[in-house]
C-alpha cells in the first residue's frame, strides 16, 4: 500500500488522483500543521524541503516530487495506461510536456508563494505578481502545443490529470476559461471522470481554499 502525506488541495492531490485511477491501494494522512502538527514533523523528516507531494511506496522508499511520482506510478500500474510506454512514437513528446509541467509551470508557483525568497519586504508585491506573469507566459505555450481530446490527443495521460489539478491554482480557472480553452477542455474531462469524484470533493470542495 501507498501512503501519502496530504493536505487538501496541495500537490499531493497528483498523486491521490493518479492512484485513484490505476486502483491501487492508499493510506492518506492529513498534516496539516494546525490539525496535525506530528504528521508535518513527519514530513520535515521525509522531505527536508518539507513540500508535498512526501510518499512512501509499498517498498517501503521514499518519494518526492510530483514528476517522479507520476512516472513511478504509471510504470509500476502498466494496465492504467497513464503514460505512453518507451518505444510508443508519442513517448518523447510526453516526456518534453510532463517535465515541462513541472519543472517551469509547477515551478513558478514558489515565486509568488514565497516572494521573501528573492527579494525584501518592499519587493515582494512586485516579485509575485511577476511570478505569477511568467506562469501565464508558460501556459500559453502549453496550450499552444495541446491537444484533443487529450493533451496528446486521442492519448490519456498524467498530463492530462496534472492539466485538471493545476488549473485549479492561481491564475484560477476563470483566466484559463478566457485564455487557455483547449486546456480548459482537458480539464473538464478530466473533472468529470467518476473514479476521480472523491478526490475532487476531499481536496477541492466547496468549503475548501482551492476551487
Amino acid at each position: 500500500m501507498y501512503r501519502i502525506y496530504a493536505r487538501d488541495g496541495w500537490g499531493s492531490v497528483m498523486a491521490e488522483a493518479l492512484l485513484e485511477l490505476t486502483g491501487q491501494k492508499y493510506e492518506r494522512i492529513d498534516v496539516d500543521p494546525k490539525t496535525n502538527p506530528a504528521g508535518w514533523q513527519t514530513v520535515e523528516q521525509l522531505n527536508p524541503l518539507r513540500q508535498l507531494p512526501t510518499i512512501v511506496v509499498p517498498d517501503g522508499s521514499v518519494m518526492t516530487e510530483s514528476g517522479a511520482i507520476a512516472l513511478y506510478i504509471a510504470e509500476n500500474a502498466p494496465a492504467g495506461k497513464l503514460a505512453p510506454a518507451p518505444g510508443d512514437r508519442l513517448r518523447a513528446t510526453y516526456l518534453r510536456w510532463h517535465v515541462f509541467l513541472v519543472a517551469n509551470v509547477y515551478a513558478s508557483i514558489m515565486i509568488d508563494d514565497h516572494p521573501e525568497r528573492w527579494g525584501d519586504a518592499a519587493q515582494r508585491e512586485d516579485i509575485a505578481a511577476r511570478g505569477i506573469a511568467w506562469r501565464k507566459e508558460l501556459w500559453g505555450l502549453v496550450e499552444n502545443n495541446a491537444g484533443a481530446p487529450w493533451f496528446l490527443g486521442e492519448t490519456f495521460s498524467t498530463l492530462d490529470v496534472f492539466i485538471s489539478i493545476m488549473t485549479r491554482w492561481v491564475p484560477r480557472r476563470p483566466w484559463f476559461e478566457e485564455n487557455c480553452p483547449k486546456l480548459m477542455a482537458i480539464a473538464r474531462a478530466v473533472d468529470a471522470m467518476p473514479a476521480l469524484q472523491p478526490v475532487w470533493k476531499r481536496n477541492f470542495g466547496p468549503d475548501k481554499q482551492y476551487q
